[in-house]
């Protein structure tokens, strides 16, 4: 029998694609007319012998092949690009000093370092987790190389925006909101210690919906924001990336809670033309982000090329 081999070229329009919700994107972020790109999707249907779209709506949506297909899609693109850098950078040496934000330490942080130590095992990276208003001081003082960072319409020299990210009221999982609107409670809630543009957003929001409320809890770190958020002492408000199983993301509208904005998303660097290590570790930064945005914030459907 013989074997079907994928063609990557095929499944990076793909991973884009899906990526960016709509292939005409994709066309355009990959330097190809929207008939090529069309192509290049019928084709990789062809070759797994199996529809891997379905009509939604307007759009188009994947089926439960489809699904299979993007997550080993994204497992072949990583590997052959982690080969690439592996083969073409094998002098790299150096060192680069990383700041993140907390909401990023689990999701995106482990895989960062374990594909870069992979291919770079020359490089040493020193990571720093803190809070979003260090790591803008860190990166203008030139004590960063990297800061990936929650925008407060702070810009610094040499920034690039990653994305807007959705955020959302936080509760406990498996039990009901400590809160609701017919209780004529003041709603309690959990949040980081101030500074915190996303404790900001939610008291700004509860003011405009005229919604009494009181800090029922402050935390230094997110860890203890979880416990106290799963074990209902206050509803939080967070963005979908990160979640612990514990707590979980209320509907909107629930208990009478009002709509809540985006949040930007941004990628900080200290210079303007970076040493080849903090460059190539930039790039894999925000791949690992995108991916952590794709798969928190599911796409219900896209546009075809």
């Amino acid at each position: 029998m013989r074997k079907t081999n994928f063609d990557l070229d095929v499944l990076r329009t793909f991973a884009a694609g899906m990526e960016l919700g709509n292939f005409a994107k994709a066309s355009k972020r990959l330097g190809r007319s929207t008939s090529a790109v069309s192509a290049q999707l019928k084709k990789l249907e062809e070759q797994a012998g199996t529809p891997i779209f379905r009509k939604a709506g307007r759009g188009l949506a994947l089926t439960e092949a489809g699904e299979t297909m993007l997550a080993y899609a994204r497992r072949l693109l990583e590997l052959n690009d982690e080969a690439v850098a592996a083969i073409q950078s094998v002098e790299l040496e150096g060192w680069v000093r990383l700041g993140l934000q907390e909401d990023f330490g689990e999701t995106v942080l482990p895989d960062v370092l374990g594909r870069f130590a992979r291919a770079h095992p020359r490089v040493r990276i020193e990571a720093r987790v803190v809070r979003n208003i260090e790591l803008i001081e860190r990166v203008t003082t030139g004590k960063l190389d990297l800061a990936l960072a929650w925008s407060n319409d702070t810009v610094t020299a040499h920034c690039e925006t990653i994305g807007e990210v959705p955020m959302q009221w936080i509760g406990p999982a498996s039990e009901p909101s400590p809160w609701s609107a017919e209780s004529g409670e003041p709603l309690p809630l959990a949040s980081l210690e101030a500074p915190c543009l996303l404790r900001t957003a939610a008291t700004n929001a509860l003011d405009r919906a005229n919604i009494p409320w009181r800090l029922s809890f402050v935390s230094p770190s997110l860890g203890g924001l979880w416990a106290a958020t799963a074990a209902g002492l206050g509803i939080t408000i967070r963005t979908p990336i990160g979640l612990p199983s514990k707590v979980g993301a209320l509907a909107p509208g629930a208990a009478g809670l009002p709509p809540l904005p985006s949040l930007g998303l941004m990628l900080h660097r200290a210079e303007a033309d970076p040493n080849a290590a903090t460059a190539r570790l930039a790039s894999l930064v925000l791949q690992s982000v995108r991916e952590a945005l794709v798969n928190a914030i599911p796409v219900k459907g896209l546009a075809g090329g």
